[in-house]
């Protein structure tokens, strides 16, 4: 019986083992996903990590370090000062030295941050929905649950001893 993904990506033989065929069906959904948000945030400027880093600032209100902003990211990114500085260039996020620890730097969402951002929630409201709205309710916890759970040996794997 040949899957989806399988047919999908032309592969002969069956896949070898179910933890095969789901990784690569994570990565297929993710290529694909991230094609489609990057393509949106794109069209408004930003990249998706760009994008990232606004969406923490909105959600918490109030300037954070800029190690926390990195902290709070969903993907990884190697230089968290370079981010910060292409945004503040656009004039998205200003920064702000620590009065009481000048290592400290603080990043602070401006005007025109929370203008662009209002901007791409209709959008992406929309995009996630065409996405993942064709999934009930039940579904999209269900597969929430399973990701966390997928996630969790890396969790347990970089937890500090």
């Amino acid at each position: 019986m040949t899957t989806t993904l399988q047919h999908e990506i032309k592969k002969r033989k069956p896949f070898a083992t179910p933890e095969e065929e789901a990784l690569l069906n994570l990565l297929k959904t993710n290529d694909q996903f991230d094609n489609r948000l990057g393509r949106l945030f794109r069209e408004h400027g930003l990249t998706s990590s760009q994008y990232n880093v606004l969406r923490i600032l909105r959600g918490e209100g109030k300037p954070l370090p800029s190690l926390e902003v990195a902290d709070r990211l969903i993907q990884v990114v190697p230089a968290i000062t370079g981010l910060i500085d292409r945004l503040e260039k656009q004039g998205l996020v200003k920064r702000r030295r620590c009065e009481e620890d000048r290592r400290v730097v603080y990043v602070e969402l401006t005007g025109e941050g929370k203008n662009v951002l209002k901007r791409i929630d209709a959008p992406l409201a929309a995009l996630r929905k065409k996405l993942l709205g064709h999934m009930s309710r039940t579904e999209l916890h269900a597969l929430t649950k399973l990701l966390e759970k997928a996630r969790k040996s890396l969790i347990e794997e970089d937890a500090p001893v």
